[in-house]
């Protein structure tokens, strides 16, 4: 009915135009859809093959290319004759659109017994006055000349003649483009006559230029002198793109230290001219990759003040990349610049809250000149005094770094000590968070050596405790008011995450005074009375290291006894306002036990006692940053090991000269894979053995014994998944308009629909189908292909497929972080997932190596800290995917010795995620 009803709408000589064309949309629709409507073809070429109306012509250019244009045994259709003469008079046409379309449809044409009369006309259209036509003629041509070459012999000399009087920049592009593939010496010999006014030209022309110098040049070497100027003049175009083609080509093409100087220029002054940050990453990318190479990181050292103005750049992404970029090219002839420049984005961003990201850019400039200090210990004395401003910032994870970078420097430099201890005693007083005023206690406990320093940290503690007794002077403060009943009140059970990542627990109990005016108090009183006694302990243990220090240094017997006595008292009022009702929280057992031990440290004064204190304490400190800088040693060493090319004793060695011109071909491409990366694809490389690689992917959609057979080979990329299918006529008919269709389940999207196609007899062909990804899910891909068998009469037959399952370890990468940012995230994050290990492995780090592979997890856990066997295992992991999603997990493995030798290790993997979906898909 719907058939007829279109039929009559296109077979009415006086319809309107409105109601043709919704009948001709229909037609398009059916015919894409796979139905045959041989009767309408006449129909069309009478009623709506004459009309004038644009949108009209534009959907005849769209029915002409799918409609069936031959009959079944292979010949061309007569009707098609008319349709031939139609667009003949449509490409002598006056208005420019309707020539120009026509053009664009005949590239399309696979008919050459329907071209060869257009050929005249077609020749015309390059002597049009309008650019739009020429430029479509020009395409044309070249579509014709490299399907049907014996129509058009003379294409390349008919090109070239048009180029070289052309003056609107895209028909030269076009043209330049067809000579680049069809006939490259002239491509060639065009350019050697306008080479020096390459500069003038329009990008799109300049880009083609770069394409072609590049293939020329790797083709054949010797012509990269003739060629090499030209590239260095295209840097200096006003197109970025053209600057980034020409930068990546000159780069290629020579390894000269100039070239790499002026590439790496480009590149520096693309980054801080181009606004879009993801641009900006991306040739950032490149800059890094120079540097990976061995013989240009030296020309790149020249250049790091240049690549620290790319810091002027708000967004922290680039900052960071920035920033390792430059740490990595840091040496001792430029070290002092780079940290000057440091020190000023350091106080740049005090008390700067404009930028959310700013605390964020605080912490890497800290950790930069913190890695700086440690690779050139002359450094530190002049960014020390610096940073120790920022210990009384209000943001807890700068000063945080700031205090880890102290001690460390305190512990490394010896002649830094006083300096460090002078400054820590000025900014004392004014830090505001109780973590770093716990490690500040600490490290002016641990190196105070002189007698006046450690009476300076008595004062400073006096000061900042406030009046002694504590509980007395509260008292007494609160003697004017009326005295109100105790509450008891019921908080939130606190749950906090120790270094294994797993809970301690505090009690929700607690009792408390009803909320009063709050009143300026010392920042350690003020701590103490919101019931923070893990300070307390914290404070026990310094004035204790400091007191024993002050009996070795002071002989005389009376100071010693004043000085114990007061630190001693101080731990005393602090133990009695804990078990008064005063804070908010009452004191817990073990800050209680850590007190009193050193009170009667304190009392007793042993020697064992003292060794404990003042030298075990450092000892541990000094192995714990060993440690550490053998990690990142070893981590460097793995680096530079990627990084040296090595080359096996039995390798070939390939010498240009006695290469092959189709051997030149294998090698990669610049541009392909310039492409790549901006379409997102990551050439992942691939194991030399393919059944290792791409084999292992292929997945099969139908059986061995349907008629139709199918497989596809699943290839992620970044953001999308391309499904190669492969599918295979094992009948022996011709099976027609043959379809893959395809849906999709989860955050999957089937970009296009394949398009339909011609199965002869045992026949097979290749359908690529793109489905894009909007999340890390677990997805599946399922549908049917479908297909008509020549001849027969009956209905469609369809072959249903296998779901294909899509993995979310496609989308996850490994990643690392600080265990401090890894127990934030832990606390942070609200999903978790425990999973009950139950496995046949035996050893405990055979199943750590084997939950890593699973997962694509990197685990955080410090080797040192893994060796050994002790029966159990706690282990840190952690991964992020391609859209930025973080996923951590915590091992925490037994091997049951009770069971035996061969008992399977048992125990639990937490795993916590910011979203349900990473959490269950994991």
């Amino acid at each position: 009915m719907m058939l007829w009803n279109t039929g009559y709408w296109l077979h009415r000589e006086k319809g309107d135009v409105k109601s043709k064309t919704e009948a001709l949309k229909k037609v398009i629709i059916m015919i894409l859809n796979g139905e045959k409507l041989p009767g309408l073809l006449m129909t069309i070429i009478r009623f709506v093959l004459p009309l004038q109306d644009h949108t009209i012509k534009k959907l005849l250019l769209v029915f002409w290319e799918i409609v069936p244009k031959t009959t079944p045994d292979g010949k061309l259709l007569q009707e098609m004759i008319l349709v031939c003469d139609a667009y003949r008079k449509d490409l002598q046409h006056p208005n420019e659109f309707i020539r120009g379309s026509t053009l664009r449809f005949l590239c399309k044409l696979k008919e050459a017994e329907l071209l060869e009369p257009l050929m005249p006309a077609i020749r015309a259209c390059l002597e049009h006055r309008h650019s739009y036509v020429r430029r479509n003629a020009v395409l044309a041509i070249y579509t014709i000349y490299r399907n049907f070459e014996h129509l058009i012999p003379d294409a390349p000399e008919l090109i070239h003649d048009f180029l070289v009087n052309e003056k609107d920049a895209s028909c030269k592009r076009n043209a330049f483009m067809m000579l680049i593939h069809a006939d490259q010496d002239r491509a060639l010999d065009y350019l050697s006559t306008c080479i020096d006014q390459v500069q003038t030209f329009g990008d799109i022309l300049q880009l083609v230029i770069v394409e072609l110098i590049y293939k020329v040049c790797h083709a054949n070497p010797s012509e990269r002198a003739r060629f090499i100027r030209c590239i260095y003049n295209l840097l200096q175009s006003s197109s970025p793109a053209v600057k980034y083609e020409a930068a990546g080509t000159l780069v290629t093409l020579s390894s000269a230290p100039t070239a790499i100087k002026a590439a790496a220029q480009c590149y520096i002054d693309l980054i801080i001219k181009e606004s879009d940050n993801n641009v900006k990453l991306i040739v950032l990318d490149r800059l890094i990759e120079l540097k990976e190479h061995p013989a240009h990181e030296r020309v790149l050292q020249d250049l790091v003040m240049d690549i620290l103005r790319v810091l002027s750049t708000p967004d922290l992404e680039v900052r960071k990349k920035t920033l390792q970029l430059a740490l990595d090219l840091v040496s001792s002839r430029n070290v002092e610049e780079l940290v000057i420049v440091l020190k000023k984005e350091v106080i740049k961003t005090n008390n700067v809250t404009e930028h959310e990201d700013t605390d964020k850019y605080r912490q890497l400039l800290v950790r930069t000149l913190h890695s700086c200090s440690v690779r050139f210990p002359d450094m530190a004395a002049n960014v020390i005094p610096v940073l120790m401003e920022f210990l009384s910032d209000n943001n807890e994870a700068a000063a945080a770094d700031v205090l880890e970078f102290v001690r460390e420097a305190i512990q490394r430099f010896d002649n830094l000590r006083l300096l460090i201890v002078e400054k820590m005693l000025e900014v004392f007083h004014a830090i505001k968070t109780v973590k770093i005023y716990r490690g500040a206690l600490w490290i002016l406990g641990e190196y105070c050596s002189t007698k006046e320093d450690i009476q300076s940290v008595m004062t400073e503690v006096r000061r900042s405790l406030g009046e002694i007794p504590i509980v007395e002077s509260e008292i007494k403060k609160e003697a004017g008011d009326l005295k109100p009943e105790e509450e008891v009140t019921v908080g939130p059970t606190q749950k906090l995450v120790t270094e294994m990542g797993t809970y301690a627990t505090q009690s929700a109990l607690s009792s408390s005074r009803p909320a009063k005016k709050e009143e300026d108090r010392p920042p350690l009183r003020g701590f103490l009375l919101d019931g923070d006694f893990f300070v307390a302990a914290s404070l026990a243990t310094t004035l204790t290291k400091i007191a024993l220090r002050y009996m070795a240094l002071v002989q005389e017997k009376k100071k010693q006894n004043s000085f114990i006595a007061e630190a001693m008292l101080l731990m005393a009022t602090i133990l009695h306002l804990g078990k008064s009702s005063l804070p908010k929280k009452p004191i817990t057992d073990d800050d209680v036990d850590r007190i009193s031990l050193c009170l009667k440290v304190l009392s007793e004064c042993s020697p064992l006692m003292n060794d404990i204190f003042n030298k075990e304490c450092r000892q541990s400190l000094s192995h714990m940053l060993s440690a550490k800088l053998e990690e990142e040693k070893l981590s460097q060493k793995k680096e530079s090991e990627k990084r040296n090319v090595t080359v096996q004793p039995d390798d070939p060695i390939s010498f240009m000269q006695l290469t092959a011109k189709n051997e030149m071909n294998s090698k990669e491409d610049q541009f392909q894979l310039s492409l790549l990366a901006a379409m997102g694809t990551t050439q992942r490389k691939e194991a030399a053995d393919p059944l290792a690689s791409k084999l292992n992917k292929v997945t099969q959609l139908t059986g061995f014994s349907d008629p139709v057979y199918a497989e596809a080979y699943v290839h992620v990329n970044q953001y999308d998944i391309v499904l190669d299918v492969l599918v295979v006529n094992q009948t022996s008919d011709t099976l027609q308009n043959c379809t893959l269709e395809l849906a999709t389940l989860g955050d999957l999207k089937l970009v296009e629909k394949p398009s339909p196609l011609t199965l002869a007899p045992h026949d097979f062909a290749n359908i690529k189908a793109n489905v894009k990804v909007a999340s890390t899910e677990n997805g599946i891909i399922f549908g049917n292909i479908v297909y008509d068998v020549s001849g027969a009469a009956s209905d469609r037959n369809c072959v249903v497929l296998s779901d294909i399952h899509i993995d979310i370890m496609d989308y996850i990468q490994p990643a690392s972080c600080t265990d401090a940012e890894f127990r934030q995230m832990w606390a942070e994050f609200e999903w978790e997932n425990k999973v009950t290990v139950n496995t046949n492995i035996i050893d405990l780090n055979e199943y750590l190596q084997h939950i890593l592979k699973s997962t694509n997890m990197k685990c955080l856990t410090p080797e040192k800290a893994l060796s050994g066997y002790c029966g159990f295992m706690a282990a840190n992991l952690y991964a992020r995917s391609i859209f930025g999603e973080d996923a951590l997990a915590n091992v925490s493995i037994e091997k049951p010795i009770h069971l035996g030798p061969d008992a399977p290790v048992t125990g639990h993997i937490r795993i916590r995620a910011k979203s349900q979906v990473m959490m269950v898909s994991f």
